[in-house]
């Protein structure tokens, strides 16, 4: 057994970083590490509903989420506590790093949700993107968000996300 493998179902924590500060942060259950990948499932962890007006996620919602150590995104599959697939909301983000219980990811403001059943692919948040200056301050970190959010959106209207999770 591998050390990736050896505690993959440990308890961490999630902590979301953005603009320098921790956003939120939550505890999660480790289901999963294949080495680049580390899948975890948590709780819809801000308090009360939060509605988007395409998605509303809700206390009891279940996110199994997954994180790279190599890549520019996370993607997040939402059930309902019943099992009801929702969508994936896949956050644009710097790679994951895991420093001991402690899954640490840093949010570049781009997001894309994916219905349950693919037929909405929709681009998030690209204003605050724009504002938030990152292009000017690390072009690098830019560059590399704008291709993981092109890429997601093209897997998601071609493949669909689950062959990229499979």
């Amino acid at each position: 057994m591998s050390a990736a493998s050896s505690d993959a179902s440990a308890a961490l924590t999630v902590i979301l970083v953005k603009a320098g500060r921790t956003k939120i942060r939550y505890p999660a259950l480790r289901v999963g590490d294949a080495g680049s990948r580390i899948t975890v499932r948590a709780p819809w962890a801000a308090p009360g509903a939060r509605d988007f007006g395409f998605v509303r996620f809700e206390p009891g919602d279940v996110f199994t989420e997954h994180y790279w150590r190599d890549r520019w995104y996370a993607v997040k599959e939402v059930r309902t506590g019943g099992g009801e697939l929702k969508g994936w909301y896949c956050d644009i983000t710097r790679p994951a790093v895991l420093r001991g219980a402690e899954l640490v990811v840093e949010d570049l403001d781009l997001d894309l949700w994916v219905s349950a059943d693919g037929s909405a692919v929709l681009r998030l948040d690209e204003d605050e993107f724009e504002e938030s200056g990152l292009a000017a301050r690390d072009p690098r970190a830019a560059g590399a968000a704008v291709r993981a959010l092109d890429e997601l959106e093209h897997l998601a209207r071609t493949e669909g996300l689950t062959g990229l999770l499979g």
